[in-house]
């Protein structure tokens, strides 16, 4: 199989090829806007790269049919891309790339009633967390994943939920602003990939050493790759999340330690002084 072969979609999207096309136009575009350095233009690309590939090629073909390739491309689509792209801080390259009318109607609409609401929701600092994890989890149990591997429609919303999950997640880590208005402090941003880190790795360590076929689907598919029994692709899938996965996201937290570090060095972290002060400006009555 040549390149070409490889990366021609196993099932075409017009969607995704276009939701692809108009975030590297707005990055593009962003750009004469807003400098932005050659790190955060690599970790962008490199970031977008990484998810087309996993989601519109000839890898989604053996995903379908392979229980650890299916774990690669999730280990993409929920850490590796969405870490990537959020490193490059694009929010607002992004922004600066929309036509100015657009500008002001999503500035309006984030002001309005309905836009705090679900901003609150997508930068929730419990619930942002906690559908990372669980949407991973969650599509683990067994009767789950048959059902979603056979029926397209919650296989792409599958694919699709976890990548949004990871947008979100790693929005909230990466954050390098103080916290106010950082949603999440210095410190909890370190100690947040710790917590989603840690039921991760124990069912990958479960799956690896389960000496049965959990995932009886891959074979009812059709494994892509002759000769590899279900017991070697399973335990391979579980070392993904085991290991990969942790290390992904041991990467999440050094980017954040090494906000805590540059917030610390130039006396940006908020001190017991000005959270006193903080709550007796609130408790003061209003003359």
């Amino acid at each position: 199989m040549n390149l070409i072969d490889w990366l021609t979609p196993w099932e075409f999207s017009p969607t995704l090829v276009l939701m692809f096309i108009l975030g590297g136009w707005l990055f593009i575009r962003g750009q004469r806007v807003h400098r932005v350095t050659l790190a955060r233009q690599f970790f962008f690309w490199a970031g977008v790269a990484f998810l087309y590939l996993s989601m519109h090629t000839r890898i989604d073909y053996y995903a379908e049919r392979m229980f650890f390739i299916h774990r690669l491309q999730h280990l993409v689509l929920h850490h590796l891309g969405p870490l990537l792209i959020m490193g490059a801080y694009p929010g607002q390259v992004l922004r600066a790339g929309l036509p100015m009318k657009w500008r002001y109607r999503l500035r309006d609409f984030r002001l309005s009633r309905g836009g705090k609401a679900l901003e609150a929701v997508l930068t929730n600092k419990i619930f942002v967390p906690f559908l990372f994890v669980i949407l991973v989890l969650g599509f683990l149990i067994p009767t789950v994943q048959f059902y979603s591997m056979l029926d397209w429609r919650l296989y792409r919303f599958m694919n699709w939920s976890v990548v949004i999950s990871g947008f979100m997640y790693w929005n909230l880590i990466l954050d390098r602003r103080p916290s106010p208005p950082a949603v999440l402090s210095p410190g909890g941003r370190i100690l947040s990939p710790v917590i989603t880190m840690v039921p991760q790795m124990v069912v990958g360590a479960i799956i690896t050493f389960t000496e049965y076929d959990l995932y009886p689907i891959f074979d009812l598919c059709g494994r892509a790759i002759p000769g590899m029994s279900a017991i070697t692709d399973q335990a391979i899938g579980g070392l993904t999340m085991w290991v990969l996965a942790g290390f992904v996201e041991v990467f999440g937290l050094l980017f954040a330690l090494s906000t805590l570090m540059r917030l610390s060095a130039r006396n940006r972290l908020p001190n017991k002084q000005d959270r006193r002060r903080s709550r007796h400006s609130m408790a003061a009555p209003v003359s």
